[in-house]
């Protein structure tokens, strides 16, 4: 039984324009190189197995990084993923390269699945709401909970207790002021 599949030279070239996008979000969901690899693997394979006409080259991508979000929600899902460790854990390689983010980064991978996928789609590959709705399977106003979520997670991880403490002097029973 033999089925159509793609052209070598389509799928070199999705692979090419796309496999950054694809890895680096297969890598965020799931912070093992070695489980990017196998999702990047199945991404492909089933892109060269599907009949899908793609209108444009951003119809493909966000096709190919649908299909990346549901490969890793299902080998996260697996028994094999839920009973193993990772051999190496590598967030340096899930963030994007940029000088003087590291912080950023790492309070990013931080954040729960669906707020870190939401934001990564939004701020790393610029898709919008609607768009990332689509591509997650969730209402637009989901995203943007998610997304606002996220953002209040990252500020307070990022500011500190510093903002806090003011607060906290003022609502602490034992606090008294020395004017």
């Amino acid at each position: 039984m033999q089925n159509e599949l793609r052209s070598d030279e389509f799928l070199s070239d999705a692979m090419e324009r796309h496999g950054d996008a694809v890895y680096r979000l297969a890598l965020c969901r799931l912070d093992s190189r070695a489980d990017a690899e196998d999702v990047f693997q199945e991404v492909f394979l089933r892109l060269l197995r599907d009949t899908t006409d793609f209108r444009d080259a951003e119809h493909l991508k966000a096709w190919l990084l649908r299909v990346t979000v549901n490969c890793c929600n299902d080998l996260r899902r697996s028994a094999w993923f839920r009973r193993t460790a990772p051999l190496e854990a590598a967030p340096e390689a899930a963030a994007p390269m940029l000088d003087g983010h590291d912080e950023l980064w790492q309070a990013v991978r931080a954040l729960p699945d669906d707020l870190r996928t939401a934001v990564w789609l939004h701020y790393v590959e610029g898709y919008g709401t609607d768009e990332i709705a689509a591509m997650t399977g969730c209402r637009p106003a989901t995203v943007r909970t998610r997304l606002h979520r996220a953002r209040k997670r990252l500020k307070l991880e990022l500011e500190g207790t510093d903002d806090e403490q003011p607060e906290r002097l003022g609502t602490d029973e034992g606090y008294q002021s020395t004017r």
